[in-house]
């Protein structure tokens, strides 16, 4: 019988978030991989915990995922745990949770601590729907084009940041999202949790004024719906009726179907669209 991979979160700053269950597993598998065995063994000696352990990193995820895969085809259960929080959201685990899954492995996760939704729910931003972006990418036109994506988006946006870049990241956030309500986090679950909810331009200038420190996680406002409605709709009427109309012919509308939706996008009537069309004929 192959064994199982237990993903495990665990604190992101306080230990007294670790779960009974996560503490028990980690106990009684027979192999831990963890993302730094540095960091890790501080925690496993504060819950006396005596499994083995081997490294599991960015750099080595998919070579070693293969290794981990095969003892776990030999029968051993594996846990997987990260510096902090839950393995496989924007880490390693994420590659060996897909060759599992591949190979035929059962995989199951622990729930615990986790950065992201620990700062949205206290984040006082809309919770219902949301967008976690986690650490933008360094590559500048990569980065540009995930910002680009986000201008118009609605549901409520999260991003991590760390303390060197973070006055850099809120200014590009200006750039393309303009001045949104937000909230940042940081040391979360910590002795020094600071919860900040502001304007964007005003979270650029209180950290002028104050230099970043710790890890940081922001929340965004999303884009409300009709705002949305209204610059799209500034946008057709730039339009004459005649070129809206062939926006929607080119893509291979009839008239009639171009027309009704023609009307719709700049809120007036069918007739009128038809009236202004005579008018320019």
């Amino acid at each position: 019988m192959a064994g199982t991979l237990y993903l495990c979160a665990t604190p992101i700053g306080n230990l007294e978030d670790m779960t009974f269950r996560a503490v028990r597993i980690l106990k009684e598998v027979d192999l831990i991989a963890a993302e730094d065995t540095r960091n890790s063994i501080k925690l496993l000696n504060h819950f006396e915990i005596k499994t083995k352990m081997t490294s599991y990193h960015e750099y080595n995820k998919v070579d070693k995922a293969v290794y981990l895969v095969n003892k776990l085809k030999e029968g051993l259960n594996i846990a997987v745990i990260t510096d902090a929080g839950t393995p496989g959201i924007s880490d390693p685990g994420e590659e060996l949770v897909r060759q599992c899954y591949e190979a035929g492995i059962t995989v199951t996760s622990l729930p615990g601590a986790c950065a992201c939704i620990t700062a949205l729910t206290m984040s006082g931003q809309p919770t219902r729907r949301f967008a976690f972006e986690a650490f933008l990418p360094y590559d500048k036109k990569e980065r540009a084009q995930i910002l680009e994506n986000l201008r118009n988006e609605t549901r409520t946006i999260i991003i991590y940041e760390a303390p060197h870049h973070l006055k850099k990241t809120l200014k590009e956030c200006r750039e393309y999202l303009g001045n949104r309500n937000m909230t940042v986090c940081k040391e979360l679950t910590k002795r020094y949790e600071q919860k900040r909810k502001s304007t964007l331009d005003e979270m650029i200038a209180y950290y002028e004024d104050n230099e970043p420190r710790g890890e940081y996680v922001l929340i965004f406002e999303g884009k409300s719906l009709q705002e949305l409605k209204e610059e799209k709709q500034q946008e057709w009427n730039q339009l004459t009726v005649q070129e809206h109309m062939e926006h929607y012919l080119e893509k291979g509308m009839d008239k009639k179907s171009a027309m009704k939706q023609v009307a719709k996008d700049r809120g007036v009537s069918k007739r009128d669209i038809y009236q202004e069309l005579l008018q320019s004929n």
